[in-house]
């Protein structure tokens, strides 16, 4: 009798097949051919079966082995859940408050105008920066204790002012990866973005980005935007909530269609199947590039919310596993039934408890929901949100709590602070 075994490999495609029996013969495929051994005392029609393979399949010189496995690629990612191995993590040293223009007013709270107009251009109130500094750092010890190796972009001062033939402005930080990179199997995407004070933001990152392209991933950038003022509606007038609900409700935004714009955080992944929302920094334009981009492998869902300033995704419609998301009960999607259709489960998130009084300068309390999955029954989540532990321990799901609460107040939970680049998984179908 001979018994099969078969070992298969995740992202990298490694794979092995072995028979076992009174006489073994192992058969090994994988990136460097196929190979047959046997043992000496196997019957000859095995020994001779393995002779013939030996002579057909020549072995590959060393140098061509060391080259490929040097390109098998570090990068690989396929959906929000699969077991995480690497990350990137943002860095708030040398941030500085964006200048109030019209994309910045567009995307943040009436009540936090006063502090873009007096600190715009200036560095981020030095306290909250090395609050925050000390908790991301917190945060990665953790990552780091849970078997994840940590990268992080390089430090930069953000606070030069630059000029192109369109504009001029000077820069924010490099806090929120999500926000910049999309990675799409063992692809890293930049983003173009839409903010002019972002324009520049990949230099802090190019310095991983080709290190990850020389061991062997695919790296793409975006059309770059000129960012000049057609990309921005001057008649997008808000002074109020009410003008924001009247606007939303008009379907416009403060980005045209003038040229491709997104942030990668307006999308979010499950496999063979990414959806993306229109949204005040994500055109439709930025939306087709990517659809374009993507081509048939991938299924790009365009879907939408009851949000009268949706910006990012991983607020509002956070996918926490396989058929599983997590919903915003203040922005209720409206092509919901859509996923209850394809049979997925819809968990909605628990109200925030963070105070009103705290400084959020860019997003909104539902950070409470813009959580981190480590594994289907791990995830990362604020440790003073305790009505959130409940609901994941209710899915049977540990919470590994860390507080950055400092963090927050530059615009992103753990989500957004992070980009998964290596998760242990392969492309599947979810919907």
């Amino acid at each position: 009798m001979v018994r099969v075994r078969a070992f298969l490999g995740g992202c990298r495609g490694r794979e092995a097949i072995r028979l076992y029996g009174r006489d073994a013969v192992t058969i090994a495929l994988g990136r460097r051919g196929l190979a047959l051994q046997s043992s000496s005392s196997a019957p000859g029609f095995l020994r001779s079966a393995s002779a013939a393979v030996a002579t057909a399949v020549q072995p590959r010189p060393r140098d061509v082995e060391a080259e490929e496995e040097k390109r098998a690629s570090p990068v690989c990612s396929h959906n929000e859940w699969d077991p995480l191995e690497e990350i990137l993590v943002g860095r708030v040293q040398g941030a500085h408050v964006p200048k109030f223009t019209a994309e910045v007013k567009a995307n943040t709270s009436e009540k936090h105008w006063g502090f873009y107009s007096k600190y715009g251009g200036k560095p981020f109130p030095e306290e909250r920066v090395q609050r925050a500094a000390k908790e991301i750092e917190e945060f990665c010890n953790v990552l780091r204790q849970e078997g994840v190796t940590v990268r992080q972009p390089e430090e930069l001062d953000f606070g030069k002012e630059y000029s192109t033939p369109d504009f001029t402005a000077t820069g924010m930080y490099a806090a929120m990866p999500r926000d910049f990179l999309l990675v799409v199997g063992e692809e890293l995407i930049e983003a173009p973005m839409a903010w002019r004070s972002r324009f520049f933001e990949y230099r802090a990152y190019r310095p991983l980005l080709k290190k990850y392209f020389r061991q062997g991933a695919k790296w793409t950038t975006a059309p770059k935007p000129q960012m000049s003022d057609e990309l921005y509606d001057a008649n997008y007038l808000i002074e109020t909530v009410a003008d924001r609900h009247k606007l939303a409700a008009q379907g416009k935004f403060v980005t045209t269609e003038f040229e491709p714009c997104f942030d990668a955080a307006d999308f979010i992944r499950a496999g063979k199947d990414i959806f993306v929302q229109r949204s005040q920094v994500t055109n439709n334009f930025g939306i087709e590039w990517m659809r374009r981009h993507l081509g048939d492998k991938y299924r790009l869902h365009t879907i939408s919310f009851k949000d009268p300033n949706p910006m990012h995704i991983d607020a509002t419609f956070n996918i926490i596993g396989p058929g599983v998301v997590l919903a915003n009960p203040d922005r209720p999607c409206n092509q919901l039934d859509m996923f209850h259709r394809a049979g997925w489960k819809v968990v909605t998130a628990p109200y925030p408890t963070i105070s009103d009084e705290w400084p959020l300068w860019m997003s909104s309390k539902w950070l409470s929901m813009n959580v981190l999955m480590l594994d289907e029954k791990r995830v990362v989540v604020e440790t003073e949100e305790e009505p959130i532990h409940k609901m994941f321990e209710k899915l049977g799901i540990k919470c590994i709590k860390v507080s950055i609460r400092n963090a927050n107040s530059f615009g992103g939970g753990f989500h957004c602070w992070t980009t998964d680049i290596r998760r242990r998984g392969s492309l599947e179908s979810y919907f």
